[in-house]
């Protein structure tokens, strides 16, 4: 009936906002960990400090005929 389907849904809205939530932990704690690695290494960063326009990062168009 009815009282099912609440049942579940709240069930499953609890095990997805669980699940979320781990995950979001899971991607902070590695984050946190590498921009701690990155700044105990400076020199293996060295180049990761300038900025680039997008003109720089992307190849010339040349359209083929």
């Amino acid at each position: 009936g009815v009282h099912r389907q609440i049942l579940f849904t709240t069930l499953g809205w609890f095990v997805g906002y669980q699940l979320v939530k781990r995950a979001e932990y899971m991607h902070a704690k590695v984050d946190r960990e590498l921009f701690e690695y990155i700044r105990h290494h400076p020199v293996d960063f060295h180049g990761a400090g300038e900025k680039k326009r997008i003109g720089e990062l992307l190849e010339d168009f040349h359209p083929i005929r």
